[in-house]
């Protein structure tokens, strides 16, 4: 009787063990992530979406509505064609007034011939390139003429609004008043002003020296060889005229007499 019941107890003690391994295996199991399955008929919830940073956007420089407007500003595709042409006298007499002209004209097809408004002067031409910019700025034609010595006038920058297909002309009015040689600069400048935004840029166009000699006549100054010519032309007529000779000896007679 007492042996059946050691057994009954080993039994009992046997199954009690099962039963707590069971229940630590169970245990291991869900807390290394095993979940036991969902019901039937249960609804699974998704799962819960963690929050993620926004991307930074790339920062870009910043650009002004002028920087904007001049980068979508077509440029030129070809350059204007004109003839530049200089006049001036190379000897003149010291104390006489003469003309420098500065032309700038079209010569799309190189027709154009340069010619003297004045038989004694001299002149001087060239093609030169310019930025065909008429559509998007106001282009300006400058110009000054720097000589020392010389009276000149004007003696200013001159300034005049240049359209397509027009021309350009300078002058200048100029006396030496001593005999020597005077050699100044002729100064061409082309300003374009943006029409949008009024911005202002300048280019040169060419500096071209002259080089101008001031004579005299025996050493008299050009208004005294004049007045001397005038006084000698007057001389000269009164002789040429008829019976001038009778008229002195008639004269000479008379005066012996008294």
């Amino acid at each position: 009787m007492r042996s059946n019941r050691t057994w009954l107890f080993w039994i009992l003690g046997g199954v009690i063990l099962l039963c707590g391994c069971a229940a630590v295996f169970l245990y291991l199991s869900q807390s290394l992530g095993g979940s036991a399955p969902p019901p039937v008929g249960a609804t699974e919830e998704p799962a819960a979406v963690e929050p993620t940073q926004p991307l930074p956007m790339p920062t870009l420089p910043s650009v002004s509505a002028t920087e904007q407007i001049s980068a979508f500003t077509p440029q030129p595709a070809i350059n204007e064609s004109r003839r530049l042409t200089l006049e001036f006298p190379p000897t003149m007499r010291a104390g006489d007034s003469d003309i420098v002209r500065l032309t700038l004209e079209v010569d799309d097809l190189g027709n154009i011939t340069p010619t003297a408004q004045f038989e004694e002067h001299v002149v001087t031409g060239g093609i030169v390139q310019i930025p065909n910019l008429y559509e998007s700025h106001h282009v300006i034609a400058e110009s000054r003429f720097d000589i020392a010595g010389v009276e000149i006038s004007p003696t200013e920058l001159i300034s005049m609004p240049l359209a397509q297909g027009q021309s350009a002309t300078f002058s200048w009015s100029i006396r030496p008043p001593d005999v020597g040689v005077y050699r100044g600069t002729i100064w061409l400048y082309l300003r374009f002003v943006d029409k949008l935004n009024g911005e202002e840029s300048q280019i040169t166009v060419s500096a071209q020296i002259v080089e101008i000699e001031a004579v005299n006549l025996l050493g008299l100054s050009g208004s005294f060889a004049r007045t001397t010519g005038l006084i000698g032309s007057v001389i000269g007529t009164i002789i040429g005229i008829p019976f001038f000779e009778d008229i002195l000896k008639y004269l000479f007679k008379r005066r012996k007499k008294k």
